[in-house]
């Protein structure tokens, strides 16, 4: 039978990270020479934030060393899991990764990347995690066309960043996804949180202070589009030092050794 002609987008990459699915279109390009994405990056260096990847497996690694085995992790954002597929390899035997993302089909591929790495210790969730359950209307690029999907924002605002391809965030071009929070998991033990969801930061804080509280993990939240100032004052007001690493907060309990390994705290962001 011969089927129509149709683009390919997302593709089986050999990648210092391990066999990835990687959409070959998630990149934004910044001139002839320079773009960005998680796909680009991938595509042009074969690593994805290996710097950032391996100071979270140290971490995970210090939690081991003072909390024990049993470690587990929790991926806000995850993408198509570069992170949680190199900490779940890293844990084999001592912890174990939940990974969720609210993109469908990038979760397809972040689900196919946990089955192809063989993590057996990493799961996934199809989810937008915010400070309620519910549901959550997002919008749906094109994934045939050239954007940088890990930067697309749930909710539209006058500040949006521009992804490469223009965003309809009409009610009737949305699609519903399950919204959840951290605190909705119950989790019994987190030793590590990390939140990119680019502007949701201080809701996904918001709907896991309960859980931040009980089990006192090491956070680590990008802050590009989040108010650094503010997401250190309500991480201080949990009881968190904060660590500046590139693009992120790390923030660790004032009781957790773990500091004893991490360098000069972060200055006061201004005002």
């Amino acid at each position: 039978m011969a089927y129509p002609p149709r683009k390919l987008a997302f593709v089986l990459a050999s990648t210092d990270q391990g066999t990835l699915i990687v959409n070959r279109f998630d990149y934004k390009m910044v001139d002839a020479e320079r773009g960005f994405g998680v796909g680009y990056m991938l595509m042009s260096q074969a690593s994805y934030d290996a710097g950032e990847v391996a100071t979270v497996q140290q971490l995970l690694a210090l939690r081991r060393q003072y909390h024990g085995d049993g470690v587990f992790a929790v991926d806000c954002g995850a993408n198509i899991g570069v992170f949680t597929v190199e900490w779940a390899k890293s844990m084999t035997g001592w912890g174990s990764v939940l990974a969720i993302e609210a993109q469908e089909r990038v979760f397809y591929a972040l689900a196919g990347n946990i089955a192809i790495n063989n993590c057996f210790n990493a799961r996934a969730i199809h989810a937008a995690v915010t400070s309620q359950t519910g549901v959550l209307r997002i919008p749906v690029p094109d994934y045939l066309s050239p954007a940088t999907f890990g930067s697309l924002e749930l909710r539209p605002s006058a500040t949006n960043e521009p992804i490469g391809q223009a965003i309809d965030y009409r009610d009737d071009r949305l699609a519903a996804v399950p919204a959840i929070s951290i605190d909705s998991l119950a989790l019994p033990r987190l030793d590590l949180l990390k939140i990119d969801v680019e502007g949701m930061e201080l809701e996904v804080l918001e709907g896991a202070s309960a859980t931040i509280g009980r089990c006192l993990p090491i956070i680590v939240v990008e802050h590009l589009k989040t108010h650094v100032g503010t997401l250190r004052e309500t991480l201080v007001s949990h009881g968190y030092r904060c660590f500046d690493t590139a693009m992120n907060i790390v923030a660790v309990y004032t009781s957790d050794r773990t500091l004893a390994h991490l360098a000069t705290p972060a200055s006061p962001a201004p005002a």
